[in-house]
């Protein structure tokens, strides 16, 4: 093997530090402790985990945590009615709601009903815009998109004047991520389900960000040597050795991907920590802002 392994988890305990330490300051100079509010709908397992996973990442940096639990038939004038109480609410610095919402609420409505100012997650169509045009700044920056890029800042892998290529085109992960390479001055190829021979697409990038949802997608012969991977995908595929049956794996052939690019994150363990870590920063950055002003 040899790639570098960017190690996500220790990178992201580092920067759970710093934010510790920042928050510790702030309660000091300032009697200010930033302010989380989460909200869940229903109790859906996978969400009820990684709402436990960013509430306990909370306690563990000194940010209040906000917790709103819903009833899976809530209607969406209740939700919207919870999200404006909490805009309204001085002590909350950030607000995230839990994705994917019962299929009789409409996400987008919810959404944009986030005072900007609060939009952790970074999704507001006005923070997504600023992100997409030139000299303009967000208030806040997608969590997972901006994780990547910390990743790569951290390993000393520079992006200006890189090719890079970005597998996937959603709305959370492959279109933001796509918009802050073009920021950091790549150039940028979009690689997705109607491209015709995306191989060779991605043979040329000297920077791969994988986030298509496909297990396993992008094999070693699709990778320029010495190339840094970033691997966003989470997907479970069977495995009877295992305890649960299953096991997670990117959408890089980690085995063969890793004996020719120069660096590259594992699932689990990559970006996943730092999407939660990339949420504490959103959280402490909101605090600040109100303090300043």
């Amino acid at each position: 093997m040899s790639a570098k392994i960017i190690d996500g988890k220790a990178i992201a305990q580092t920067i759970r530090s710093e934010i510790a330490d920042e928050v510790r300051l702030l309660s000091q100079n300032h009697a200010k402790v930033p302010g989380l509010a989460v909200v869940i709908v229903g109790n859906r397992k996978d969400s009820q985990s990684y709402v436990n996973m960013k509430r306990k990442a909370c306690a563990e940096v000194g940010i209040k945590s906000f917790d709103i639990d819903l009833p899976e038939q809530v209607s969406e004038p209740e939700l919207i009615a919870k999200v404006h109480e909490l805009n309204a609410n001085p002590e909350v610095h950030g607000i995230l709601v839990q994705l994917p919402l019962p299929k009789h609420i409409n996400e987008e409505n919810v959404l944009s009903e986030i005072s900007i100012e609060k939009d952790v997650d970074g999704f507001h169509p006005l923070n997504i815009g600023k992100l997409a045009m030139k000299g303009r700044d967000p208030l806040f920056q997608p969590c997972t998109p901006k994780g990547c890029l910390e990743l790569l800042s951290r390993s000393g892998i520079s992006i200006k004047g890189k090719k890079a290529v970005v597998v996937g085109r959603s709305n959370i992960v492959g279109l933001p991520v796509s918009l802050l390479l073009l920021k950091a001055d790549a150039t940028i190829s979009i690689v997705h389900s109607r491209t015709t021979d995306p191989e060779s697409i991605i043979r040329e990038a000297d920077i791969v960000i994988a986030a298509a949802g496909q297990a396993m997608m992008i094999k070693g012969d699709w990778i320029k040597p010495g190339a840094a991977v970033i691997d966003v995908g989470t997907n479970a595929v069977d495995d009877p050795s295992k305890k649960s049956g299953y096991r997670l794996v990117g959408d890089v052939d980690f085995h063969e991907v890793s004996k020719v690019a120069g660096w590259i994150t594992p699932v689990p363990g990559g970006v996943g920590p730092m999407t939660v870590a990339m949420l504490l920063r959103n959280t402490l950055d909101g605090a600040k802002r109100v303090i300043r002003q």
